[in-house]
């Protein structure tokens, strides 16, 4: 059974914090990344990219990132360049 609040809702990776929206139900999500050749879930953003292909998923590219503690915008000092 899927619930409506399955789906359509919006996360951010937890590493690398990548904006996405969830178009299909978790567990339709987690079925297909189980199901990828092993070197295509090496890499967070290829497994991204690939449930994008799928249709599973929206990426927005909004510029708008979560830190690994999943806080919008990082942590302060977090994304500040080192070079200044």
């Amino acid at each position: 059974m899927t619930r409506k609040k399955d789906v359509h809702q919006d996360f951010y990776a937890n590493h690398g914090g990548v904006h996405f929206t969830q178009n299909v139900p978790a567990d339709q999500i987690n079925n297909f990344v189980r199901e990828l050749p092993s070197d295509k879930r090496d890499n967070l953003f290829e497994v991204l990219g690939e449930l994008e292909t799928a249709g599973m998923i929206k990426i927005t590219n909004d510029g708008r990132f979560a830190d690994g503690s999943g806080k919008l915008s990082g942590t302060a000092g977090c994304y500040e360049d080192d070079e200044k």
